[in-house]
């Protein structure tokens, strides 16, 4: 007869094993990291793999503001990127100069702490015209006239703020719309820095950790 006390017994054993021995984090099916430059160095993206591992402190608290909505740019299609989606574009950054990963926030956000890869064009800048337009000649625009623009050389814009909460990239997205900026080459990563500091994914800046 199998006793009850060995049942504990090995079931106890088991999850001992379990606890000791982890799988490794992965981003995706077959990766487990990639590098990307950022300010001139190598930067190896990959997750976290202590399993005591938290959220960075800056995006810890979660009385933050309302939800963005999951296609707040309709009718626009301007696509909104999980996870997975924005490292295909970070990795393809790496090789394509027509793509660019934009960190939309003010500059001190991007100072303490951003995804290795990204360039910081803030929001704000949308509301000057001479800064909108430096901006946009960043971005492959060329101006043709007074408030008149060349978008066909425009390029793909990855672009994210501090999370589902955060209006700063969809002002900045809105704004770009209203100029003519082609729908189908802006990218909205919704989650944002709340959603990659949650995964444990690297991070660079003044409070990276």
């Amino acid at each position: 007869m199998f006793k009850p006390w060995l049942a504990a017994t090995c079931l106890g054993a088991a999850l001992s094993l379990s606890s000791a021995v982890h799988a490794e984090v992965k981003i995706a099916p077959g990766l487990s990291s990639f590098t990307v430059m950022h300010d001139g160095e190598e930067v190896e993206i990959k997750r976290a793999q202590d399993q005591e591992h938290q959220i960075h402190p800056l995006y810890a608290l979660t009385a933050r503001g309302m939800p963005q909505p999951m296609h707040p740019f309709a009718p626009h299609p301007v696509e909104t990127l999980g996870e997975r989606e924005f490292v295909d574009y970070m990795m393809q950054a790496q090789q394509d100069d027509n793509i660019m990963i934009v960190d939309t926030r003010t500059i001190g956000w991007h100072v303490r702490l951003t995804i290795p890869g990204a360039k910081s064009y803030p929001y704000t800048m949308m509301d000057d015209a001479g800064d909108r337009d430096w901006a946009l000649d960043d971005f492959g625009v060329v101006k043709t006239g007074k408030e008149e623009y060349d978008f066909s050389k425009a390029k793909t814009l990855a672009m994210f703020c501090n999370g589902y909460w955060c209006g700063q990239t969809p002002a900045m997205i809105r704004k770009l719309l209203e100029v003519g900026y082609p729908a189908e080459k802006l990218k909205y990563y919704r989650g944002g820095m709340q959603a990659w500091t949650s995964l444990g994914f690297t991070v660079v800046g003044d409070d990276a950790r």
